[in-house]
């Protein structure tokens, strides 16, 4: 499986550098074509720097490591090619639900990668029944907040919390727009059940944690359960958990194994 990745950041570099067969990287493409290309060679990749539209004609699948302001861009080229895209810009896809048209009307597919988060084969189940509430907790060191649009606007001192404090509540939809880099998992959380409008989000601000803290409760008429998990935050960005390009790289095996453990 030929795989092209657009993004070189923290998670793009751990992805590229841990492909192993029968996936292959086949290009690579970034904001700047020189430091993408420097990049490349001080990772030990052989893979050729490209431009995007290069990168989509030599790949099966391309995959989603850029900023999420480049979501569309990246996305709408790899389906209009019929090729599957594979994402970690969760948030940015709730304001660019049409590209699920475009994928069906070329045979593309978005595949939404939610390592960081537990129990979507659950949520998914209990959609095709009644779910009543959907409520995310998302708790990260300030430091993790730190140039979020709502913060920003907000004139929240981040550097000025001792102590652990709410800094948003409001729904996923209202959450994305307002931390586009920081509630991936709950926009995720959203496409698997309740939507972006009924799934409830607050926002943590906790000078105590080391981690990102991610908890939610879903309650059905078939199920309700509690999850929460703990990410090391990734030591190149802390906005973002360790175990993110673990989970592309999870998503990039499966689509190529003859076997599939879930739903």
């Amino acid at each position: 499986m030929k795989i092209g990745i657009v993004g070189l950041g923290s998670i793009g570099a751990a992805v590229a550098t841990r492909l192993a067969p029968p996936l292959e990287l086949v290009a690579v493409a970034g904001r700047e074509s020189q430091a993408a290309a420097a990049k490349c060679a001080a990772l030990g990749l052989r893979a050729p720097t490209t431009d995007l539209a290069a990168l989509v004609a030599a790949s099966d699948v391309v995959v989603d490591c850029a900023v999420a302001a480049s979501f569309r861009t990246v996305a709408e080229a790899g389906l209009a090619a019929g090729r599957i895209l594979v994402t970690v810009n969760a948030a940015a896809l709730l304001d660019h639900l049409d590209l699920v048209e475009l994928a069906a009307a070329k045979g593309g597919r978005i595949v939404v990668a939610t390592g960081a988060l537990l129990a979507l084969d659950a949520v998914a189940a209990a959609t095709l029944g009644r779910i009543e509430s959907v409520t995310m907790r998302n708790r990260k060191p300030p430091k993790g907040l730190a140039g979020a649009p709502y913060i920003v606007e907000n004139g929240i001192d981040l550097a000025a919390i001792t102590a652990p404090i709410c800094v948003f509540r409001g729904t996923a939809r209202e959450a994305a727009k307002g931390f586009p880099a920081n509630v991936n998992v709950a926009a995720a959380l959203s496409l698997a059940g309740a939507g972006p409008d009924q799934t409830m989000v607050e926002i943590w601000a906790d000078p105590t944690l080391t981690r990102n803290v991610h908890e939610f409760d879903l309650v059905s008429d078939s199920v309700s359960f509690s999850v929460r998990t703990e990410g090391l935050p990734s030591p190149d960005n802390p906005k973002t958990s360790a175990i993110v390009p673990l989970s592309v790289l999870a998503t990039l095996q499966r689509l190529a194994s003859p076997l599939r453990i879930g739903t």
